[in-house]
């Protein structure tokens, strides 16, 4: 099996499917609402938004290949695997190699993210140390978070209430509630695509012994968390408009929820592998999308 997929699969190739390029726009959602933020309160400021967005980008890519590594290593991705192929376990790279690559990402995050410890001060520092440990500690280390039902909460911290928060604070040099609110928007959208991650992955994981959250509820009860999720995305953001914190533009995440029905129906379906992967894809798009229209609402204000 695994001289088949190398022997298919180009170096380049190998490399670019470690990266797992899909899940990028991940790393982009929230830099570009706590940018939006920062537009808004008028303290919008270019290197460090550029700079915060490709540290984002590195951190994922070097999550990817955290999770890639030590999901092999620990014996968590294994033949039985339902999702896309992982290149350690496929055989398509070296372990060894996958961990230098690893480490080399999480260095070169460092350059810009020395510029933003420049600009931010401690905080700045404090976010980006944070922010490798978690990435390490998700699936790696003595305790990994994901095997212990703590993946979605850090997903949640670090994907919402951090990249939102640290993208706006590097720029505006100070936070507000209503930030910290988009944060936790932005947050739940993105944690809503690991929880379909993990409901695909709840038989497989269940049988190497990695206690995800889903593991840990349930197929039912995971099912109404991403329920859950998406429409608490949707209710803040008409919260805030109601408290008048925005303008009527806020409001135009609201022209994505069509999608958001249609993804809440499907998961409430009995659903194998390849449709849950297909789910999977589908949130991914949702919650860019919603982070998107959510960034111009907020620039229109």
């Amino acid at each position: 099996m695994r001289q088949t997929q190398s022997q298919n699969t180009s170096t380049i190739g190998a490399w670019l499917l470690a990266t797992r390029p899909k899940t990028l726009p991940a790393a982009v959602a929230p830099v570009v609402v706590g940018s939006a933020m920062a537009y808004a309160h008028q303290g919008f400021a270019l290197l460090p938004a550029t700079a915060a967005l490709v540290v984002a980008l590195l951190m994922q890519v070097g999550v990817n290949l955290a999770n890639d590594y030590f999901d092999y290593t620990k014996g968590v991705d294994t033949q039985d695997r339902r999702g896309p192929v992982r290149v350690t376990q496929g055989g398509l790279i070296a372990p060894n190699r996958v961990k230098s690559a690893m480490t080399m990402v999480f260095v070169l995050s460092l350059l810009p993210g020395i510029y933003l410890i420049i600009v931010g001060g401690w905080p700045a520092a404090a976010i980006g140390a944070a922010s490798i440990i978690a990435a390490v500690a998700y699936s790696g280390g003595p305790y990994p978070l994901a095997s212990h039902g703590l993946g979605d909460l850090f997903v949640f911290i670090f994907f919402g209430l951090v990249a939102v928060c640290g993208t706006y604070y590097v720029q505006a040099l100070t936070l507000t509630p209503l930030v910290v609110m988009m944060g936790v928007i932005v947050g739940f959208l993105i944690t809503a695509i690991l929880v379909v991650n993990n409901l695909r992955d709840i038989q497989t994981d269940r049988k190497t012994g990695k206690r995800t959250l889903a593991v840990m509820i349930g197929e039912k009860r995971t099912r109404a968390v991403y329920t859950v999720l998406l429409g608490s995305a949707y209710v803040i953001t008409g919260f805030i408009w109601l408290c008048g914190l925005a303008s009527t533009w806020l409001l135009l995440p609201l022209a994505s929820l069509p999608l958001a029905f249609l993804q809440i129906r499907l998961i409430r379906r009995p659903s194998d592998g390849p449709a849950l992967n297909n789910l999977l894809a589908q949130t991914a798009k949702l919650s860019f999308f919603f982070s998107v229209l959510l960034a111009i609402g907020l620039i229109l204000s």
